[in-house]
């Protein structure tokens, strides 16, 4: 493939809307026809491109996902979330479910350690507590991975340092 047409598949992939071929032929500097020729050549090589009145998309199959109940102190915060990405696992979210006011979630996407530290930082510098101190502790998490058993290695680590919660386990 030629480092062009991975550049395409690049540009496509990241792309939360179409792509218009035009669009892709000005960024590349090559003519409509190249940009066309290169994406057969992503579909040849097994790429799920799909032409729109819009422009190109991928096809994306959706990654497998998980929601595990967790608790633990404020200051392992950090080792659960660097043991769920150690175990090859993305944290979509934490949410808890309170009495009162049902599920209060918040979007979290940590994918590396980089993004644990931001996180953390944030935590540190803001004005409120993390959210699972709503429930004594207990929390979720939607975590996705690339695959069922990458899910299972998460579930493994989190019960081997003692954060995931059984389902005979009451809040």
């Amino acid at each position: 493939m030629s480092s062009r047409a991975e550049a395409i598949l690049k540009r496509i992939s990241e792309s939360s809307s179409p792509v218009s071929g035009s669009r892709l032929a000005s960024e590349f500097g090559v003519s409509r026809q190249i940009i066309v020729k290169d994406i057969a050549a992503l579909k040849n090589q097994g790429n799920d491109i799909i032409a729109t009145t819009k422009g190109y998309i991928l096809h994306h199959t959706p990654m497998p996902e998980r929601v595990f109940k967790v608790v633990h102190g404020d200051d392992e915060i950090r080792k659960e979330l660097l043991t769920i990405i150690g175990a090859g696992g993305i944290v979509v979210n934490v949410f808890v479910w309170h009495k009162i006011h049902g599920k209060i979630e918040a979007e979290l996407n940590i994918r590396t350690e980089d993004d644990i530290n931001e996180y953390i930082i944030s935590l540190k510098n803001g004005r409120s507590s993390p959210l699972k101190n709503v429930t004594n502790g207990y929390h979720y998490h939607t975590v996705r991975a690339e695959s069922e058993s990458a899910l299972d290695s998460v579930s493994k680590a989190l019960d081997d340092i003692g954060f995931l919660v059984k389902d005979e386990e009451n809040l």
